[in-house]
């Protein structure tokens, strides 16, 4: 025998990147020959595993070949559509204190069905602005002057005693962002809006009591003023000149503010809540 030739049994040479048993199935490694009776068990199971795959997606079901389906958001989105709507409407009037509205009847009117407006409904109930009515509807709340006052006193007793305080140690820069929002109020009222007033003004008075870094004070803040912009029974509609008057407090409120002038935003944020209760 020559030297160097292969020796019988001996391991075929092996070459970086290349596998020493890819020339064929006769040549497959030990550990990689695979028994024809396996073979054919993994063949079966393959396709089996294809058919309950083909079956899970027939019936909607997540398989792992595929990510799973995007869940339906449209109804929580009609929803919060619809809540806004009514709550414009209630602050514009068009829904007035006492009378009974019917899921239907709004839902035609908003080319919706029945349902997200029942569902917003049920909200504005937990809210306080309107009551059930079994097998009818919904009633919207009718509210006094007396309430509104009590309404306006306890926001005074939350956001007067903040608002001085931030007065003290937020510095000019920061109020300075909020100038849009005061001039949002001023745009709305201008036009007399009273629906994007109310947002607008609810959004000023947020993004100051932001400042105090409390949230739990501010959506306590937030869900009184919300309803002190429900209309009361029979009260006068706010007019044009009013916004104006009240938009014109916040931009004199940030002017102060932003100049640090102690004495002008507290005479300013007293004035503003005595005010509110008109």
């Amino acid at each position: 025998m020559e030297q160097g030739s292969a020796r019988e049994g001996a391991r075929p040479a092996y070459f970086p990147g290349v596998s020493p048993y890819a020339s064929g199935n006769a040549a497959r490694a030990p550990q990689d020959r695979v028994p024809e009776q396996a073979r054919g068990r993994q063949g079966e199971e393959g396709r089996a595993g294809g058919r309950q795959g083909e079956e899970g997606r027939a019936r909607g079901e997540h398989t792992h070949s595929e990510p799973p389906a995007p869940r339906a958001v449209q109804r929580h989105s009609v929803r919060g559509q619809i809540l806004d709507a009514l709550r414009a409407a209630l602050v514009d009037g068009e829904l007035v204190p006492g009378q009974v509205y019917s899921a239907p009847a709004l839902g035609a009117r908003f080319g919706v069905s029945a349902t997200p407006v029942r569902e917003a409904m049920q909200r504005l109930a937990v809210e306080g602005a309107v009551e059930v009515v079994p097998n009818r509807g919904f009633r919207v709340t009718e509210r006094g002057p007396r309430e509104l006052a009590e309404l306006a006193e306890v926001r005074a007793l939350i956001e007067v005693p903040v608002m001085l305080s931030l007065a003290r140690t937020v510095p000019a820069h920061r109020w300075s962002v909020l100038r849009p929002l005061a001039e949002a109020t001023v745009a709305a009222a201008a036009v007399g809006d009273r629906a994007a007033y109310a947002e607008s003004d609810r959004a000023f008075h947020r993004a100051v009591l932001t400042l105090s870094g409390n949230e739990q004070l501010v959506t306590v803040a937030d869900e009184l003023h919300r309803r002190s912009q429900w209309p009361l029974v029979a009260g006068p509609v706010t007019r044009r000149a009013e916004l104006l008057a009240d938009a014109a407090e916040h931009t004199a409120l940030l002017d102060a503010l932003i100049a640090q002038d102690l004495t002008v935003v507290q005479a300013l944020v007293r004035e503003h809540f005595n005010g509110a209760d008109r």
